[in-house]
């Protein structure tokens, strides 16, 4: 057995990374929650016909799912730039 490739510091930037983290889920929290209250209060709204012949339900569905890999890339993004900043010897 061998140890860790590279020894780890402390992370300066763990802080400020982890109130991010949670913006951003508050944030797509709040786009989800507008997809099921749609749903509960008017579901004949999720049928209608948005964009060709696909429907409000099919186009937030994709869009939640495109949302949540471009957060991942901009949490991941900022946070480098937080660590490469903070954590500079």
């Amino acid at each position: 057995m061998h140890g860790p490739a590279i020894k780890l510091d402390a992370d300066n930037a763990a802080v400020k990374k982890s109130k991010l983290g949670v913006i951003l889920f508050y944030a797509y929290t709040l786009v989800y929650i507008g997809f099921v209250v749609i749903g509960l209060v008017n579901p004949e709204l999720l049928s209608l016909h948005v964009l060709g012949e696909q429907n409000l339900s099919i186009i937030y569905g994709f869009g939640l799912i495109v949302l949540a890999i471009v957060m991942g890339f901009i949490y991941n993004a900022l946070c480098t730039r937080m660590e490469d900043n903070m954590n500079k010897k």
